[in-house]
């Protein structure tokens, strides 16, 4: 058992990679191939296919959610052969139709938000065994592992169509199918992070594999050399060429590594960079058949949003590279068996005043100016003494302690400033994860904050100056990874 949730975890690490990886280099590809324009242009337009979102803008600041699937079928649902499954460890034809053996997991997500100008980007990794509440989910399960919300809207909806078009064929079926769980996907990713997301991309787990081959396989650094059955990793300390099979290797492999999943997270990394690093410096990009090669990649293993102009998008980010990108995990309270599943117990507020503080920097207020605001907290929750807490937290910080006390019972909280009360009132709120709203009932140099249900007691890291909620970096949670010279060493 322990062996094949090691392969199925690892597999999710290889499906993470696949998705940034091929977005990536469709972005690159496109900036730098101006002598294959129309090429790029035919190539480019044959990309997308879904119309489970309501696609954002391509260029400017926005939020783009990749995702990988567990499936080891084509997107048609027709299971793929068996001389695929077995170069990718994937288990056997049998297994996956019928010892349940893959599946439509989301075991990948990446949502990450490209600032203003193209030139810079962060994101987070969303760890599958998140408990959370599901949206936009068909069927009756609305709660569970994140990674289960496309999966479960799948089922159930293929179940209907069945049921309702007995004679509806496989393809129209399974895209119909496809298309619940994007949708239930990005929804449910919302609801947990707090943030729009303006596009998808989408890949299955055979991608990474073609998309290795295309590249030539990657450089690699390691500190320690290593070998795990498991994974099939074998390798030598130092820098290294790994060819596709290699790689895939590489980025199994948990154990035998000091911190596992960690450490895991960083090979992940560490494998972006080097994709990255080798499409900017060994001529990639100016080579037609290899940019042909990643677009036809693209074009069968990746799919987005109708409305994402990738030409757009790529003019607009063309300044963008590894050296530009970072990346951190969302981080858990812990861990707990739910309904029968071993799980990670998450706090969305945390988690959305994380991201809400990574993508939309606020300049705070100063001490002294945080010393003339009064911060008034309205308990609407269920919660006893949570305004206090709250209260206690805020003087912390610098804010004075203004009226403690219960209101009528709410279901999300709420920030409401005053006159003068503008800077604070946005700080205050990004530690919910929220907006502040202005409000001509809260006095002047007042911030007034209405706790809902769930709410809790925010971090706050400082209490001296101004910082943006820590993004925790270590334990066992994993955290960013800095490349050095586009190839970072790793254990």
């Amino acid at each position: 058992m322990g062996r094949v949730r090691a392969r199925r975890r690892a597999r999710s690490l290889v499906l993470k990679i696949t998705a940034y990886t091929v977005s990536c280099l469709v972005v690159a590809g496109l900036l730098t191939a101006s002598g294959f324009s129309y090429l790029v242009v035919r190539d480019v337009s044959a990309i997308g296919g879904s119309h489970a979102i309501k696609s954002g803008k391509s260029i400017g600041a926005q939020n783009i959610l990749l995702m990988g699937l567990e499936s080891r079928t084509y997107w048609n649902g027709t299971v793929l052969p068996w001389s695929i499954l077995k170069h990718l460890h994937a288990g056997s034809r049998n297994g996956v139709l019928y010892g349940g053996v893959g599946g439509n997991a989301t075991n990948t997500l990446i949502l990450i938000h490209i600032f203003a100008g193209g030139k810079k980007a962060i994101g987070f990794s969303i760890p599958r065994d998140d408990w959370v509440n599901f949206a936009d989910t068909v069927g009756p399960q609305q709660s569970g592992k994140i990674d289960q919300a496309y999966g479960v809207s799948m089922y159930f909806q293929e179940q209907a169509l069945r049921a309702k078009y007995p004679n509806m064929s496989q393809n129209r079926l399974a895209y119909l199918g496809n298309e619940a769980g994007r949708a239930a996907a990005v929804a449910t990713v919302e609801k947990l992070t707090g943030v729009r997301i303006d596009h998808f991309a989408e890949v299955n787990l055979y991608g990474f594999y073609e998309l290795a081959k295309v590249l030539g396989g990657v450089e690699v650094c390691l500190n320690h050399a290593v070998y795990d059955s498991y994974s099939g990793a074998n390798f030598k300390a130092g820098y290294q060429h790994l060819d596709a099979a290699q790689a895939l290797a590489f980025v199994r492999q948990r154990h035998g590594l000091a911190n596992g999943d960690l450490s895991r997270t960083h090979r992940q990394q560490a494998f972006l960079d080097s994709v990255l690093y080798k499409l900017r410096t060994q001529g990639v990009l100016t080579d037609l058949t290899r940019i042909q090669g990643l677009l036809n990649v693209a074009k069968q293993y990746m799919i987005t949003d109708s409305g994402w102009n990738l030409l757009d998008f790529a003019i607009e980010a063309r300044g963008l590279n590894a050296s530009h990108i970072v990346f951190h995990t969302l981080p858990i309270k812990g861990y707990a068996v739910i309904n029968g599943q071993d799980a990670n117990v998450v706090d969305p507020a945390y988690i959305k005043s994380i991201v809400q503080s990574a993508f939309y920097p606020v300049a705070g207020p100063s001490l002294a100016a945080r010393h003339k605001i009064t911060v008034d907290v309205l308990n609407g929750g269920s919660t006893p003494g949570l305004a206090a807490k709250v209260s206690a937290v805020f003087t912390t910080d610098g804010y004075r302690a203004g009226k403690i006390a219960n209101t009528t019972a709410r279901s999300s909280t709420e920030v409401l400033y005053g006159a003068g009360a503008l800077s604070s009132g946005r700080r205050i709120a990004s530690k919910f994860g929220i907006a502040a709203v202005s409000s001509s009932a809260v006095p002047a140099h007042h911030v007034e904050i209405l706790l809902g249900a769930g709410a809790t007691v925010p971090r706050i890291r400082s209490r001296h100056r101004h910082q943006p909620v820590a993004i925790p970096t270590k334990g066992a949670q994993g955290g960013a990874v800095s490349a050095k010279n586009g190839i970072p060493c790793v254990n």
